[in-house]
């Protein structure tokens, strides 16, 4: 009986993923801060996703954005949210680790796969900035690492599908290779079915603008003028039902 196909969809707020999980997504990735790519949300909103959404949340745990070389207070960090997530209950973890010559940082990898037990483990994109995907898949394999989400090593995971395709066949089963990265209505048919994988992730994004009728306009709070500080991150519901509309039809 072949595999059900599933969309992940990545949230930055507690609103955006109840609304996901409203609009029929199959998981959420709970991240917070969305110019930087996402880092790890805060306490109160894992505890209240885990506890309102019925479907499985894994959460990034991603201490600042940039690269993927961490020092060993920021690991420190990373494995104290770990076991902050685990007793909040969530279904896993998103995580990553390079070397400075982009090697995965299989001892690092290893340790936090255990760690995480009995938590998923998603390698995240981290793994688009390896030297070596083939190699790299290789060794998330023997590490335990339940998945691994991957745009080809390309910006988007259209232009990364003959990577995508490759890492698919070469994972035999053995751990899940997940597209991601500009992934909509528009190109998901194309990316089954020349990927042949089974999960999906986007963001589905869309901004919303603030409700605030009243606007300092000498300010801004992050200290850039060029950032519209009274638009929101969100979700699109039409966009994932239409998502889940082609997987399931597929």
């Amino acid at each position: 009986m072949p595999l059900d196909r599933k969309l992940e969809i990545c949230c930055y707020s507690l609103e955006s993923a109840l609304l996901a999980g409203k609009s029929g997504a199959n998981r959420i990735e709970l991240c917070d801060n969305y110019p930087e790519g996402g880092t790890t949300p805060s306490y109160g909103t894992i505890e209240v996703a885990v506890q309102k959404l019925s479907i499985p949340v894994n959460v990034i745990v991603r201490p600042r954005g940039g690269d993927f070389l961490y020092s060993d207070n920021e690991y420190e960090s990373i494995k104290n949210d770990i076991a902050a997530i685990k007793a909040m209950e969530a279904n896993g973890i998103v995580v990553g680790f390079l070397k400075a010559n982009g090697d995965i940082d299989l001892k690092r990898t290893i340790e936090i796969v255990n760690i995480a037990k009995p938590l998923e483990v998603t390698f995240h994109r981290a793994f688009d900035m390896c030297r070596s995907p083939l190699e790299a898949l290789e060794q998330l394999k023997k590490a335990g690492v339940n998945r691994v989400l991957t745009s080809g090593a390309k910006m988007k995971a259209v232009d990364g599908i003959d990577m995508i395709s490759e890492l698919v066949k070469r994972a035999g089963g053995k751990i899940v290779i997940m597209p991601g990265s500009g992934i909509n209505e528009n190109n998901l048919t194309e990316l089954v079915k020349r990927t042949g994988a089974y999960e999906y992730h986007s963001s589905a994004k869309k901004f919303i603008s603030s409700k605030m009728t009243y606007f300092n306009k000498f300010i801004h709070m992050g200290g850039d003028a060029s950032v519209n500080e009274y638009s929101v991150v969100s979700v699109d519901a039409a966009a994932i039902k239409k998502m889940i509309g082609i997987l399931n039809n597929y």
